[in-house]
């Protein structure tokens, strides 16, 4: 293919939609329970995370949805579960799934007007709203699966 045509449709496919990255974090207390947020904007229990911005690293990202969205903090670095491909249910190309086990929760602040509501449930009954990308990660997470490797 000809550069020029090369660099046209590359500068195509960026306009019309540019690669992204987005986190989610899959907050577990005790090992029983999970933190689920519902938008307001979409049907549907989440994993509570977000984009990533330019410039700003995953686990940069990872801490500021956490606290935007479920006022949480992590006190330690989080396990990376899996990057996943994920365009079929978001606008998100890729994302990057982190275990969150040890946090602390911010109570005196409300969390970002985007969600309807932030609260654990416990992993033997999760709400039958629950996405099914969310519920793919927490079965794989509990059970000690990896991650699968095919893209």
């Amino acid at each position: 293919m000809p550069k020029p045509l090369r660099r046209l449709l590359h500068w195509y496919f960026w306009l019309k939609r540019g690669m992204t990255l987005g986190v989610r974090g899959a907050v577990l207390r005790d090992e029983r329970e999970v933190l689920l947020v519902r938008h307001t904007y979409t049907p549907g229990w989440h994993l509570p995370g977000g984009g990533v911005e330019t410039g700003e690293t995953l686990l940069e990202a990872l801490a500021k949805e956490l606290r935007e969205e479920a006022l949480v903090r992590p006190t330690a670095v989080p396990l990376l579960h899996g990057v996943f491909f994920n365009r079929a249910v978001s606008r998100r190309d890729h994302v990057a799934v982190f275990v969150v086990r040890d946090f602390v929760l911010d109570g005196a602040k409300q969390p970002d007007r985007e969600i309807a509501e932030a609260r654990f449930f416990a992993l033997d009954a999760l709400p039958e709203t629950i996405t099914a990308g969310t519920r793919r990660r927490l079965e794989e997470i509990t059970s000690g699966r990896a991650p699968p490797t095919d893209w």
